[in-house]
């Protein structure tokens, strides 16, 4: 008997001894298969930047905040998590979706939130935000982590629409999760944030509209967490437009700098349709201006109309502060309370 182990230390145990002339040639053979497929396993087919994942954050926020630690929180003894579900399906690409709900009594409904992850429109995944589904979740909101196109894989507004079908799914398995389609919110942070704010305030636009979509993407309410709500105000273009080794974030989903496709970067902020008919909004942002781009005007616009807005901003905070102890738990508590109020 002898064992094989695969490249992640798994090992099996293959029973009889191969001819001694062969046995180096099959074990060779036989690692290489192993190899082989786990690799194919493993691999997407589309192009992923893992950069941004909640240790890389962590480190670079502690050499600043070394009295930090990384939020974590479990699911209550009544709370249902079902993982990995399809919401929609682009040729063999699939779309996932991780809902976090209370267990089901009878016919009672729950108000949904859809959280939307950050990365600057390529990095990131879903499980950024569970920490706060959860936290949700255990205080009966249903909640679902949504996966979305990056700019790796495809250009601004394939991402928006994404945003928008995870909605349209959650109407249409209200029943089964035990939704009220008419108190759904959205959160989102940083670049999440940004979609979050442009999905919230766009139903209907043409350009963000599927067929799958179409008069089911209507929000109650908007969380931004540390997100820019415009791409042209001279705060913004300031960063955008500075120096970098690399194209920046917003310029790379966009395909294109603010002088090359100026149309899209107004088209993309959620400063352009803020007014009557806007979802109330609470803004929780870092001690780093940059973030706040367009807040103060997309507030005026909402007050111009009695929507009501909320900011709170953490001092001395890291921009990914939501991911991190001491800022998490009054962040979660804020949001879980600006729901309720608006969601009633």
């Amino acid at each position: 008997m002898y064992q094989v182990m695969d490249r992640e230390g798994r090992g099996s145990w293959l029973s009889g001894a191969p001819a001694p002339r062969l046995w180096g040639v099959r074990l060779f053979a036989l690692v290489a298969s192993v190899l082989l497929s786990s690799a194919v396993c493993a691999a997407p087919a589309f192009p992923v930047d893992d950069s941004f994942n909640v240790q890389a954050a962590f480190d670079k926020a502690r050499k600043q905040f070394p009295q930090i630690a990384i939020a974590r929180v479990a699911p209550a003894e009544n709370t249902v998590v079902n993982r990995d579900v399809v919401y929609r399906q682009i040729g063999e690409r699939a779309l996932h979706l991780d809902v976090f709900h209370p267990a089901q009594q009878g016919e009672e409904r729950h108000p949904a939130v859809l959280l939307v992850h950050g990365g600057g429109w390529r990095s990131g995944n879903r499980t950024l935000q569970e920490p706060m589904a959860i936290y949700l979740a255990n205080r009966g909101f249903v909640t679902a982590t949504v996966e979305y196109r990056l700019s790796l894989e495809a250009r601004y507004p394939a991402g928006v629409q994404d945003v928008k079908v995870a909605l349209a799914w959650l109407r249409e398995h209200a029943q089964e999760y035990g939704i009220d389609p008419e108190r759904i919110a959205i959160l989102g942070a940083s670049a999440g944030a940004q979609l979050a704010t442009l999905v919230g305030v766009t139903p209907g636009i043409e350009v963000y509209e599927t067929a799958t979509s179409a008069g089911k993407d209507s929000i109650q309410a908007i969380v931004n967490l540390d997100g820019v709500v415009s791409f042209t105000t001279p705060m913004a273009l300031k960063h955008e437009n500075a120096p970098h080794k690399n194209p920046s974030a917003a310029g790379a989903w966009f395909g294109g700098r603010f002088e090359e496709v100026p149309a899209l970067w107004r088209e993309a902020s959620p400063l352009e349709y803020a007014g009557a008919g806007s979802p109330p909004t609470l803004f929780i942002n870092s001690s780093h201006p940059r973030f706040h781009a367009g807040r103060d005007q997309y507030i005026e616009r909402l007050a111009a109309h009695d929507i009501p807005t909320e900011v709170i901003t953490h001092e001395k905070s890291p921009h990914p502060f939501w991911l991190f102890q001491p800022w998490f738990d009054p962040t979660a508590q804020a949001v879980a309370d600006f729901l309720k109020r608006n969601l009633e």
